[in-house]
């Protein structure tokens, strides 16, 4: 089977630091061209990354017949049209993070799927990465008792006033950068969406974005998740899951590295300080690596995607109530 043939869109950091070499490594794919509007830039990136061919515009890549999907790493307010214009070209779309910024948006990019026929998806990669399939399959045995709450954090330091987080006229701020990852947390362990949310922010006074945003969600049948997402706290990435058995415990459930030995804590409380716990170790994977390669596979099989628009949709949904609520000062629903 011919190797599916990728084009990027965008120069970003995470492109070239993260993706693009997970994907090198990756099996049923082959990564051949960069675009940038800047063509010197595209050609560095390329000549870095040893790809085939760069290219002075986005629209020259969508052009080149031998592409057959796009991954577009760009600023958050371009995620959109881009997708929607790869789409339209024939291209099949991985698409980073939040993949739009309100559900409108992202219902434009439902019609464009449906009208087109092409996949399009959100890279959401912590759901290729092993430590969630065994952490939700923990869960669903019922090991761990009822699950009645959950908690997500994702902090980092960023005050960069060229960074696009600290952009608010393009999508900047803790909550579309970061807010997709314990919001998806919750929502996979639940195995539902949330009724309503209550959220508060505090704005950087120059940078004009939610540096620190929190939330509590509330879900069918009295269960709770709560989520602190910030770019002006010290690095922390952390879920806890509580059942009416055990807690379950992740310490690193968003960005672990493909040398990462990943560790679940399951802990029934029965001695102080976690002095009980148990401590199960999860194979290191390539979540990027990972996510790629399921992308590629479903465009050869004619397969339904690992993570469809739908289940963007849910996480725009919760980000718009986040949003309304922290405008309102009340619980608003989804």
């Amino acid at each position: 089977m011919q190797p599916v043939r990728w084009g990027i869109i965008g120069t970003a950091a995470i492109a070239l630091e993260k993706v693009i070499p997970a994907m090198s490594r990756a099996e049923g794919l082959e990564v051949v061209a960069i675009a940038s509007r800047d063509a010197d830039k595209a050609q560095a990136a390329a000549s870095r990354l040893g790809l085939k061919r760069s290219y002075g515009s986005y629209d020259a890549i969508l052009a080149d017949p031998d592409i057959e999907a796009v991954y577009i790493p760009l600023p958050n307010h371009l995620h959109v049209e881009w997708a929607i214009r790869a789409a339209e070209a024939g291209k099949d779309v991985l698409c980073e993070k939040p993949l739009a910024l309100d559900v409108g948006e992202l219902n434009r990019l439902i019609d464009c799927r449906d009208r087109t026929g092409r996949l399009i998806q959100e890279a959401v990669m912590i759901q290729a990465h092993r430590q969630w399939d065994e952490t939700l399959g923990i869960v669903a045995s019922g090991e761990i008792g009822e699950v009645r709450a959950v908690t997500g954090v994702f902090t980092e330091i960023n005050l960069d006033p060229r960074s696009i987080v600290n952009n608010a006229a393009i999508g900047g701020g803790a909550l579309y950068d970061l807010g997709v990852y314990p919001i998806a947390a919750a929502r996979l362990v639940f195995g539902a969406e949330p009724e309503r949310v209550f959220a508060v922010s505090a704005f950087d006074p120059d940078f004009g974005v939610d540096r620190l945003t929190s939330a509590i969600l509330s879900f069918p049948r009295a269960r709770h998740a709560t989520l602190m997402v910030s770019t002006q706290l010290a690095l922390r990435h952390h879920v806890e899951i509580f059942g009416t058995r055990k807690s379950l415990s992740l310490s690193n459930p968003f960005n672990p590295t493909p040398d990462d030995l990943c560790r679940i804590q399951l802990d029934d409380g029965s001695k102080l300080a976690g002095a009980a716990a148990e401590t199960r170790l999860v194979a290191p994977a390539d979540q990027y690596r990972l996510q790629a390669e399921r992308f590629s596979a479903a465009v050869r099989s004619g397969r339904s995607l690992p993570i469809e628009l739908e289940w963007s949709l849910g996480t725009m949904r919760v980000i718009d109530a986040i949003q309304r609520s922290v405008k309102s000062g009340i619980a608003e629903p989804l």
